[in-house]
């Protein structure tokens, strides 16, 4: 349970610290998903060391936090935050907190954190310290607040978002007290940015447990985006997706307006503050409601509403009736088969040199050739395309 082994370079920064007279200490998640053998992405240390003592100490620092205490160490395999032992307190809008003091221990500064299995500190040594049982929690696979969860709600309602992403990510169980506070302050959810929503839900979706969605849904969470209305049971079938956020948020549009949660995709996505982009191509793929039979039909598709939102379409398609047309869509884009105007042999420059007056009837011209090109691929050639022209 205690196997931790930073790399060299996190073992530089904790061990300039202590031999300098400071403590230091791996904290939170990156301690966790060591102890439970995932991947760790980011390495945070806490420390006694002030900003100021942390930032004499190595040769190239940044004070990205000021008031929290933060100092980037910039080194050439990443850049490692060193933040000082902290406490907080007095927090506005149930989310930032109006004072922050530095701490002088490290049990202090686990003390704010928000549940167990990420108020656990790990010396260089591999050493735990764990004063809030977060190593047994995680034994039991249990996602349980440090001390009081009304409190910890009460300080960051973020974190109620946080309890089921890691319940999706982790595959543990909310605890009950954990639980029944979550369901007791859901109203401060609309306290919270709709970014901040939006990062928490989108990683939901991407696990392998995205029906988690529906637990997010009936705590009451998202009632300032989603409607009272019947609940979907079918979101596990989201699971068998692609891990893309285009698809799977598409796919989530799909459900909750099959069951009347949302009006819109388009008006969901823009409160929820989801990208142009992807809002552009979840509404045009929820407006494609015919499943492409063969190549042909899935071409025209293609050329109609381009790549992305057919892909869309196409995973929607796969969810709810188990076929397989994202598989047909991809080797069909990835053949080099001509599905539009874009990947024609020919041009309207062509066709004027060959005679053809410009104006509407070029463009007419050029989607028959198109049309003719996609019930036969073998003929797209320029010298064949020109012949075939003077006959329309």
């Amino acid at each position: 349970m205690t196997n931790i082994d930073p790399p060299a370079h996190i073992r530089h920064v904790i061990q300039t610290l202590t031999e300098n007279g400071h403590t230091a200490y791996l904290v939170g998640g990156c301690v966790r998903d060591a102890i439970m053998s995932r991947p760790v992405n980011d390495w945070d240390i806490a420390s006694s060391a002030t900003p100021a003592e942390t930032s004499h100490l190595f040769k190239k620092t940044a004070l990205t936090g000021e008031k929290y205490g933060t100092v980037t160490v910039i080194m050439p395999e990443c850049n490692v935050e060193v933040t000082t032992f902290r406490t907080e307190s007095g927090y506005r809008d149930n989310r930032h907190p109006e004072n922050v003091k530095f701490a002088t221990n490290i049990e202090e500064d686990l003390s704010r954190r928000d549940f167990t299995m990420n108020a656990l500190a790990a010396k260089e040594t591999g050493e735990i310290t764990d004063p809030f049982g977060g190593l047994q929690d995680i034994k039991n696979r249990l996602i349980r607040c440090v001390g009081n969860p009304e409190q910890r709600f009460s300080e960051d309602a973020l974190r109620m978002f946080r309890a089921y992403r890691f319940s999706a990510q982790l595959g543990f169980e909310i605890e009950k007290e954990t639980l029944t506070a979550i369901h007791s302050n859901k109203t401060k959810a609309k306290q919270i940015s709709a970014e901040r929503i939006r990062v928490e839900l989108e990683k939901t979706l991407l696990t392998q447990k995205p029906e988690t969605t529906l637990e997010i849904i009936k705590s009451g969470l998202l009632a300032k985006y989603i409607t009272t209305g019947k609940y979907p049971t079918n979101l596990k079938n989201l699971a068998s997706l692609p891990q893309e956020p285009a698809l799977r948020w598409c796919a989530l549009c799909a459900i909750l307006l099959e069951n009347r949660l949302i009006e819109t995709p388009g008006e969901f996505l823009r409160k929820i503050r989801l990208d142009a982009k992807t809002i552009k191509n979840c509404t045009a793929a929820l407006t494609i409601t015919i499943t492409p039979e063969n190549r042909a039909e899935m071409k025209k598709h293609l050329a109609k509403h381009g790549v992305p939102a057919v892909r869309c379409a196409a995973a929607i398609f796969d969810m709810q009736q188990r076929s397989k047309t994202l598989e047909l869509t991809e080797e069909i884009v990835n053949s080099g088969e001509c599905y539009s105007l874009s990947t024609l042999a020919i041009t309207g420059s062509d066709l004027i040199t060959n005679g053809h007056a410009p104006g509407p009837e070029l463009g007419a011209t050029l989607a028959k050739l198109l049309d003719h090109v996609i019930e036969h691929p073998e003929n797209n050639k320029r010298e064949t395309l020109l012949a075939i022209s003077l006959t329309h």
